[in-house]
């Protein structure tokens, strides 16, 4: 889309974007997860380099992980920074939210005061269906960083699951189908396979952008004797894994690999960092691993974040990596800068970090017995464990957040430069047929050009909109099973008390 074919210095960030309004609407923004933490690091970054944005995301329901943005507007300014969009909490992650339905124009009139330069749609779900606008008239840069149709098909029984994936892979292929998506951003080959499968998305669209890492806070030298002895007081190795309390993590495979470790005799602590607010899925998830927790080889220790996360990281001994649905797996790469070695399961984003047999192991993702003969070598020797922890470290330190945030940048800068180039040729086209044309024959061509646009962009926006109601839909039901599953619970742990209670009645009638 730029007007030369050379390609761009990454260590530079394009000076045309300066003073470019651009509107980011994302699903989550703050040091939520990894993806909210990349939108904010992306947010910091256009800001310090003069590039005007603005935050539309859901509300967090929570007054945990707050946080605050660099802010280069003027205090005087009536324009605001950010927008929290009231919305319906996921139940098994109340920190997002399904956005209530909201026009594109009462976004542009509470952030600039009308159409931005550029939309970008941070791993677009709820909030990237409404925020869609007519085809043509603001282009869109999208970033998929959450594979919501996986999602649905570990949270759903058999086979609502396969019938949710398809629904939310045909929904998100009519948002990243909308004229105005220039360029999608995917992480992972992983995720191009599917854009371009399940979701039918051109490939002349798709751009692979991978994550950076905070190199300068998570290193090794960030290691904490206290920890260490707190979670280890008898030398134990220290078995690591970051993520949220929730069935789509692989916490069910880590509590088996875990278990068998301990049956081969393996001296280890399981440090498990992350919890979620639905208590009862994160109970859900402890209860995999009752017989560790019986002999204290598990450590709890809830959410994380800023130094104490960091120096949990480098107080590890190896990373446990079990998730089959990540589009990128940002912890594996914190782990790495770390120098913790990982062991993961060979699906999805981690895939394309690892090196396998250097910075660590890609295990087929059901081999449990390859997974734990892995961490096994890595737990007894030494010597191999401190030469992937050093290439780990080696191989992180290359993925700069500087140049990762400059190509999306200067893809934003190419966006706007071929829409302006656009309307300058639109103008042109429409000068040079006023002068060859009739005047009535001139405005039949005008308004049927204009019907042609807005007939395009409405099949198109309706298609958007169904698939909104398609995901609350979804959400809904969720919410539903989830409530089921709370109710059934509640029954199984009173039904014995109740049952000795009665018993009890029974034999002092009798």
């Amino acid at each position: 889309m730029s007007s030369t074919s050379q390609p761009h210095d990454l260590s530079t960030f394009p000076a045309a974007l300066k003073g470019r309004c651009i509107l980011l609407c994302v699903e989550s923004f703050g040091p939520i997860n990894g993806v909210s933490r990349t939108n904010l690091n992306l947010v910091n970054h256009l800001r310090s380099h003069g590039a005007l944005v603005s935050v539309v995301a859901p509300d967090n329901h929570t007054k945990v992980n707050t946080f605050k943005a660099i802010d280069n507007l003027d205090a005087s300014s009536l324009r605001s920074q950010e927008v929290r969009l009231a919305g319906y909490p996921v139940p098994f992650n109340p920190e997002l939210s399904i956005v209530y339905p909201v026009r594109l124009r009462k976004l542009y009139e509470r952030t600039f005061g009308g159409p931005p330069d550029l939309i970008y749609l941070g791993s677009p779900a709820s909030l990237g269906c409404a925020s869609s606008p007519e085809a043509a008239q603001v282009p869109v840069l999208c970033n998929f960083q959450t594979d919501l149709a996986g999602y649905c098909e570990i949270l759903f029984p058999r086979p609502l699951g396969a019938v949710a994936s398809w629904t939310f892979s045909k929904v998100q292929g009519y948002l990243f189908q909308h004229a105005s998506v220039k360029t999608l951003f995917y992480p992972s080959t992983f995720v191009r396979k599917y854009l371009e499968g399940a979701a039918g998305v051109p490939g002349r669209k798709l751009e692979v952008l991978r994550r950076g890492v905070n190199n300068e806070g998570f290193k090794p030298s960030k290691r904490s004797e206290a920890l260490l002895k707190a979670w280890a007081p008898n030398g134990e190795i220290i078995l690591f894994t970051c993520a949220r309390l929730a069935g789509e993590k692989g916490f069910g495979f880590l509590a088996d690999a875990a278990i068998e470790l301990d049956r081969r005799g393996l001296d280890f602590k399981l440090v498990v960092v992350g919890g979620n607010r639905n208590i009862v899925v994160e109970q859900e998830v402890k209860d995999y691993f009752r017989p560790l927790a019986d002999k204290d080889k598990v450590v709890f220790t809830g959410f994380k974040v800023g130094e104490e996360l960091m120096e949990a990281y480098a107080s590890a001994h190896l990373f446990l990596h079990c998730s089959i649905t990540e589009t990128f797996g940002l912890v594996v790469l914190e782990a790495m800068a770390s120098g913790v070695p990982v062991v993961a399961r060979d699906e999805g984003g981690p895939s394309d970090i690892i090196e396998h047999g250097t910075t660590g192991y890609l295990v087929p993702p059901a081999d449990l017995d390859g997974f734990v003969e892995k961490v096994f070598r890595l737990s007894t020797d030494h010597n191999l464990r401190e030469r992937f922890s050093q290439a780990a470290r080696d191989h992180a330190c290359e993925a700069t957040w500087e140049k990762i945030n400059n190509k999306v940048a200067w893809k934003m800068a190419d966006a706007i430069e071929a829409r302006e180039r656009e309307q300058a040729d639109y103008q042109l086209a429409a000068a040079n047929r006023m002068k060859a044309a009739a005047p009535l024959l001139y405005a039949w061509l005008l308004v049927s050009t204009a019907l042609r646009r807005l007939v395009a962009a409405r099949v198109v926006d309706v298609r958007l909109g169904w698939g909104l109601l398609v995901i609350v839909g979804f959400w809904a039901g969720v919410s539903v099973y989830l409530a089921f599953i709370k109710v059934a619970h509640f029954v199984k742990d009173r039904a014995p008390r109740v049952y000795s209670t009665v018993d009890s009645v029974l034999r002092r009638i009798g």
